[in-house]
């Protein structure tokens, strides 16, 4: 029986390993998690932040996810779209999820990231 996800992975080029820690842990503010000697031998990095884990991938003939994408549930959404903002990322806001507040935006590979928190009841529903 499936009881969680443990962790989602995306890919990344070759060398991109700095670009990817510099993103994950300064802008989105995950910890980098170290790898496995045999697995680290491989390249790509790992992160975390409470129980969300994400792996990036090392892919020679990489191309980014545009579709597919890890949906990342956040407290206090504005804010954190403030922080992203202020680390110079660029976050698209999405009001056609009923029951959420929601935007996306890319990490510096081009891979696509949701962002989404629930809303109550009576709760001020506008994006941005």
């Amino acid at each position: 029986m499936l009881a969680a996800v443990d962790h989602v992975q995306l890919a990344a080029p070759p060398g991109s390993e700095e670009l990817l820690r510099a993103f994950y842990t300064d802008v989105l503010g995950m910890t980098e998690v170290p790898k496995p000697p045999v697995l680290a031998a491989r390249g790509g990095c790992w992160f975390r932040a409470g129980a969300v884990q994400l792996h990036l991938g090392i892919e020679s003939d990489f191309r980014p996810a545009r579709k597919a994408h890890p949906g990342l549930r956040v407290t206090d959404i504005g804010a954190y779209a403030a922080r992203l903002r202020a680390r110079g990322a660029e976050v698209t806001w999405d009001g056609g999820l009923p029951g959420h507040r929601r935007y996306y935006m890319q990490d510096p590979v081009g891979n696509r990231l949701e962002f989404l928190e629930p809303v109550t009841a009576g709760e001020d529903h506008h994006n941005g």
